[in-house]
C-alpha cells in the first residue's frame, strides 16, 4: 500500500512488553517480528529499513504498522483497566493473525437460529417436568421438531456457547411494585442523587447521608457435631443437623461517607418503637449534625414513635402532631411519611421506590456479613450469636469496610454509552450470519 507509513505509539508499559516479546525464547516466531517490527517503527525507521532488518518484505511492515495504529486507542485504555498480565496478553493478541473462518458448518443459519429460539423457551412449554434445558434434552427435542436431522448435546452446547447463551443458569432479579413507572423514575433519581450529593453535605454542612435496614430472622443454630476443617483433596465438613436457640433482628446503618456500619442495634423485635429507639440511638452519635437516613417502605420506617421523635430533635411541640388515624401530621402514613421527606428538616428520610431493595447500600454489606459471619456459623445461644455479630462488625470497620463508588444515577452512565475502542482483530473477527442476525425474544 502506498502513502505515507503510518505512525506509532507507545507508552512505557507498552514499550516494555513489545521489548519482552522481541527478545523472548517462548513467544512464536510471528509475534517476536511483529513486535521488533513495532519498535524499530517507534524509532522513526522507515519500511525499507523495517523490512531489511527482520527479513520480511515492506508490505508485510506496512500492515503490522497501520494495525497497531488502528489498535492503540484500544490498548491505551486498556492498560489502566486491565492488570499486567492481562494487557500483555492483549497485546499479544494485536500482534497474532487474523480469525480465520473456519471449515463449513453443517447446519444452516435457519437451523441454528432455531435452536437458539428453542433454548430461549421455557421447557414445559415442550410438555418437560423440568425448569432449565440441558445440552442432551436440547438436541432430543431439537430432533423431535424436525429442526435438525441429528445433532449431539455437545454441539448443542458449543453453539450455546457462541452466544453466550446459558439456559441452565439464573440469577435473582427483584422488579419493582412501583404501577407508575415516572414516580419510580424520580424516586430511584431521588435516591441516586442522595449518595452523590452525600460527600459534599457532609464536609460542607456536618451533614451524615446513611443507609439503614434490618437483616431478621438471623437464627442461632448450633452445629450437633464441630465442623472438620479442610484438609488437601477435601473441602471443609459441616454437620448438617442443628439445634435451634431462637433468632435476633440486626438493624444496620451505612455511613455513605465514612464508608462504615454506624450504631448498629440487635434486638428479639423489630416494631415502630424499636425503630424509634434505633434511630435515637443513632442521632445521639452527632446531636447537632443534620441526617438524611434511606430507608425502604415498611410501614415501621414511617410510625408515629419515629414521627413524635424527629419532632422532638426539631423542637416541635409534640401536640401539634395530632393523633393517629384522627387527625394531624399521625393522622395517615401518607401525612407521617411526608412530615419525614420534608427538605427543609435537619432530620429528614428518603424512601426507596417499592420493592427495589437492590438501591440500598447497606444491602450489599448485608450479603457480606450473610459470606462471612453466619454460612459457617455456629452459635450456642442467641447471646453467642449476638456476640460474635458485634465482633464481625467491629472487625469489619476495621478491616474491611470502605465507601462504595455508587456510579449508577438512574439514567445509563457515560461509560456505558460511549463504545470503547477496539483493536483492529477485534474489528475483523469472524462472525457467522446467524450469529449477526438472528433475533430471538429478547435476545440477540
Amino acid at each position: 500500500m502506498s502513502g505515507k507509513a503510518a505512525h506509532i505509539e507507545l507508552t512505557s508499559s507498552m514499550h516494555q512488553i513489545l521489548s519482552q516479546l522481541a527478545a523472548s525464547r517462548n513467544a512464536s516466531r510471528a509475534i517476536i517480528v511483529r513486535a521488533r517490527i513495532i519498535l524499530l517503527a517507534f524509532n522513526k525507521l522507515d519500511n525499507q529499513t523495517i523490512s531489511d532488518t527482520v527479513e520480511r518484505c515492506p508490505k508485510t511492515v506496512g500492515l503490522w504498522r497501520r494495525r497497531w495504529r488502528d489498535s492503540y486507542q484500544a490498548l491505551l485504555q486498556m492498560q489502566f483497566n486491565l492488570n499486567q498480565s492481562a494487557f500483555q496478553r492483549a497485546i499479544i493478541d494485536t500482534l497474532s493473525d487474523a480469525p480465520r473462518s473456519g471449515s463449513p458448518g453443517r447446519f444452516t443459519d435457519e437451523q441454528i437460529t432455531g435452536l437458539i429460539s428453542l433454548a430461549c423457551e421455557k421447557p414445559q412449554n415442550s410438555g418437560r417436568p423440568v425448569t432449565s434445558w440441558t445440552g442432551a434434552e436440547l438436541a432430543d427435542e431439537a430432533q423431535r421438531r424436525q429442526l435438525v436431522d441429528s445433532i449431539s448435546a455437545s454441539h448443542v452446547n458449543r453453539i450455546l456457547r457462541e452466544v453466550n447463551l446459558k439456559p441452565h443458569r439464573s440469577r435473582y432479579w427483584c422488579n419493582t411494585t412501583e404501577k407508575d413507572p415516572e414516580l419510580f423514575q424520580r424516586q430511584v433519581e431521588t435516591v441516586c442523587r442522595t449518595y452523590h450529593e452525600a460527600p459534599q453535605l457532609y464536609d460542607q454542612r456536618r451533614t451524615h447521608t446513611v443507609c439503614i435496614d434490618e437483616m431478621t430472622s438471623l437464627q442461632a443454630n448450633e452445629r450437633r457435631a464441630e465442623t472438620k476443617p479442610p484438609r488437601p483433596g477435601q473441602s471443609a465438613r459441616e454437620e448438617f443437623q442443628y439445634t435451634r436457640h431462637g433468632a435476633v433482628c440486626v438493624t444496620a446503618n451505612w455511613h455513605v461517607v465514612q464508608g462504615q456500619l454506624l450504631a448498629t442495634t440487635i434486638t428479639e423485635t423489630r416494631d415502630n418503637h424499636d425503630f424509634a429507639r434505633h434511630i435515637a440511638q443513632t442521632i445521639a452519635t452527632d446531636p447537632q449534625a443534620g441526617w438524611v437516613f434511606v430507608v425502604d417502605n415498611l410501614n415501621t420506617h414511617c410510625g408515629a414513635p419515629l414521627v413524635e421523635l424527629v419532632a422532638q430533635q426539631l423542637g416541635i411541640n409534640p401536640a401539634h402532631l395530632g393523633k393517629v388515624k384522627r387527625q394531624g401530621v399521625l393522622k395517615t402514613m401518607t401525612s407521617r411519611r411526608a412530615f419525614l421527606t420534608n427538605p427543609a428538616h435537619r432530620i429528614r428520610f428518603i424512601y426507596l421506590p417499592k420493592h427495589s431493595s437492590w438501591l440500598n447500600q447497606i444491602e450489599i454489606v448485608f450479603g457480606i456479613i450473610k459470606r462471612r459471619a453466619l454460612r459457617r456459623g455456629s452459635f450456642t445461644s442467641k447471646q453467642d450469636l449476638i456476640e460474635k455479630l458485634q465482633n464481625f462488625i467491629e472487625y469489619f470497620n476495621q478491616h474491611m469496610a470502605r465507601p462504595m463508588r455508587w456510579t449508577y444515577t438512574g439514567h445509563r452512565t457515560k461509560q456505558q454509552q460511549i463504545e470503547r475502542p477496539r483493536t483492529w482483530r477485534e474489528l475483523r473477527k469472524t462472525r457467522k450470519q446467524w450469529q449477526q442476525f438472528a433475533v430471538v425474544g429478547n435476545y440477540l
